[in-house]
């Protein structure tokens, strides 16, 4: 004799075959603390990345591009402006020199020329304005000059200061440079060819370096010098790195461009 109910007993083996057909349900993961942290974490990391992305590397190349158009604008605008040239003098060797115009040193966030430096490239081209302030000259204009120092041409020491990383870096190629390299400053009056000499590894103390002649005190000064100032090492500024140069020559803007902008530079 079968005791219970027939069709109930063959109803739970039907249930059975179908439950052992498909699988068991997953039970959903458990949302924790921890797990969210971790994710807000995760994505946090991922837009420092891309911020450091653009504020070191690509917001660079955009802004160093566009400092490049303007300065280079500027350069030929004052070529149109010539003035007359003045007379030449005969050098002991029988060329041509011409006796540097020294301009009025430019205030605060003033421009007044513009740098080229060879070694830097072929389309490398920075503003050059007056004082050092960040907000005011160095950030959104390029190069700018210690008010105290000397200007162009002016026998002393006409003092620069450059950011080497951010804001178009003008000066990220400061350590690349080799002796004998043209740096040249144009102004409206002409060019200021200046060779470069040596570098060296300061502390941000060590403000002799802005002296008429750099990192001495003798006071007479007969030769002009360029020194060229900006943070070391990369993205830190624990110290200075410093360029320094001599003055080779002026070419006033109605003579024409000097062969310093255009020499080819052996790798």
């Amino acid at each position: 004799m079968v005791h219970g109910d027939p069709d109930a007993a063959g109803g739970g083996r039907a249930q059975r075959r179908r439950s052992a057909g498909r699988p068991a349900a997953r039970s959903r993961p458990r949302v924790t603390v921890v797990g969210v942290l971790g994710e807000l974490l995760i994505t946090a990391g991922v837009l420092i990345l891309l911020f450091l992305f653009w504020q070191l590397w690509l917001n660079d190349i955009i802004v160093r591009a566009e400092q490049n158009d303007v300065a280079h604008d500027r350069a030929q605008s004052w070529l149109s402006d010539a003035a007359e040239a003045p007379d030449p003098i005969v050098a002991d060797d029988g060329t041509e020199v011409y006796e540097p115009i020294i301009p009025e040193p430019a205030a605060d966030t003033e421009i007044f020329g513009v740098m080229t430096i060879p070694r830097f490239g072929a389309d490398y081209a920075a503003d050059v304005a007056g004082g050092v302030t960040r907000p005011g000259t160095l950030d959104p204009i390029g190069l700018g000059h210690y008010l105290g120092t000397q200007s162009p041409g002016e026998p002393g020491n006409f003092a620069l200061a450059g950011h080497r990383t951010t804001y178009g870096k003008p000066l990220n190629q400061i350590a690349e440079l080799r002796v004998g390299d043209a740096i040249v400053l144009q102004t409206k009056d002409g060019w200021y060819t200046y060779r470069f000499r040596t570098l060296e590894y300061v502390t941000p103390q060590s403000v002799d370096v802005l002296n008429p002649i750099p990192q001495s005190d003798e006071a007479e000064v007969t030769d002009s010098f360029i020194t060229l100032t900006a943070c070391s090492p990369m993205f830190s500024a624990a110290e200075r790195i410093i360029a320094y140069g001599t003055f080779e020559s002026f070419t006033p803007t109605a003579v024409g461009p000097p062969a310093s902008l255009t020499e080819n530079l052996e790798d």
